[in-house]
């Protein structure tokens, strides 16, 4: 959380030189891949996602390491990132981070729903439909009202998709994450 604030801080200058851009990712700005998930449109848009991660702590009380922490962030971030390059040709530019905390949401739920948590399920379930939701429909144009830009709702999807990746890698769906593993 303080580092989205301290990002958020920079302000322009920080989005310019953070944020995803496709074309400065063709011209070797590998960093963006990670960074551009620190960087928000504003501080309206810096709340809601400072929000997200509030209620991330309180519907998954996963006590994690910061190591741990910091590699679910890398790895969801980057290869969310990585899927919008390669998929999502037409999105030029992209900051903020909720594509990772839709992420973090998927790898908070799935330990407690294989405890068969219903609440956690159901939660879970919820997440699933939004995702779906915003493939069709799109993102409400409130929101992007609200935000003051598009929302990236493919960012939300590769975030989602990331982290079921990274919980069959790590196997974290059931039983502790450990920092060597």
């Amino acid at each position: 959380m303080l580092i989205l604030l301290g990002t958020e801080c920079l302000g322009d200058f920080g989005r310019q030189w953070l944020s995803y851009d496709r074309a400065a990712l063709a011209q070797g700005q590998w960093w963006r891949l990670l960074t551009g998930n620190f960087v928000h449109l504003g501080w309206y848009h810096w709340m809601l996602n400072e929000i997200g991660l509030a209620v991330l702590v309180l519907l998954c009380p996963q006590p994690l390491s910061v190591v741990v922490l910091a590699r679910r962030v890398a790895f969801i971030g980057i290869v969310m990132s990585v899927c919008l390059y390669v998929f999502s040709r037409t999105l030029e530019n992209y900051v903020g981070m909720s594509g990772v905390i839709h992420g973090l949401f998927v790898l908070g739920l799935l330990p407690q729903v294989f405890r068969r948590d219903l609440i956690s399920l159901g939660c879970l379930v919820f997440l699933l439909g939004k995702l779906g939701y915003e493939q069709i429909a799109g993102a409400p144009l409130s929101d992007e009202t609200a935000i003051g830009g598009v929302v990236a709702t493919d960012s939300h999807f590769f975030g989602a998709l990331s982290a079921f990746a990274y919980a069959l890698i790590f196997r974290t769906w059931n039983r502790v994450e450990r920092i060597g593993s």
